[in-house]
């Protein structure tokens, strides 16, 4: 059985998911992938798991790295949670690149390579967010793409986290053509 709660943040509200083996998901209301991995049945309650993500995220969001683990239990694909694992070694405010985490996948599996683009779906279809640091990883030219929460929100997360942000820059937004 999955449990929800609701939670404020300071940059949005966000819904909480668990089981008893732990958070299943952290979706920032509105962003891509809201509640993917939700089961149909589920009750809102709070229980133990939301307390201590909660305590997590205000540590977080005051600025500072949490001494601590939210337990975790992942639902997607085999690939996809071998990605996520990769996520959660990113150093707090530190970056990492698609093709950086490719070449760590294709190294455990003992393949030559690995598709960037198959590791950046994983990664978009994390399902939960801040605590699994996908807003950590960037394009090969430093782009800040691809966060499901919205690049604003990508920014904010590693400001918090006071990551070099010199090399790092937000896509142009793409104008629709007026004919």
């Amino acid at each position: 059985m999955q449990y929800t709660s609701h939670y404020r943040l300071p940059i949005g509200n966000i819904l909480l998911a668990a089981d008893e083996v732990g958070l299943t998901g952290l979706w920032f209301e509105g962003q891509k992938y809201f509640a993917l991995y939700l089961d149909k049945e589920h009750e809102e309650k709070e229980i133990p798991i939301f307390e201590k993500a909660k305590e997590w995220l205000d540590i977080y969001f005051a600025g500072k790295e949490p001494d601590f683990t939210v337990p975790l239990h992942f639902t997607g694909t085999d690939f996809q949670n071998e990605v996520w694992e990769i996520l959660c070694a990113i150093p707090y405010g530190r970056t990492m690149t698609y093709g950086e985490i490719a070449k760590q996948v294709a190294a455990k599996k003992g393949l030559p390579r690995m598709s960037a683009q198959a590791v950046g779906g994983a990664v978009g279809r994390n399902g939960i967010s801040v605590i699994v640091p996908c807003h950590r990883v960037v394009g090969a030219n430093g782009s800040l793409t691809g966060y499901a929460g919205g690049i604003d929100k990508k920014i904010k997360l590693l400001q918090l986290e006071k990551a070099d942000m010199r090399l790092l820059f937000a896509p142009e937004k793409r104008r629709a053509a007026h004919n």
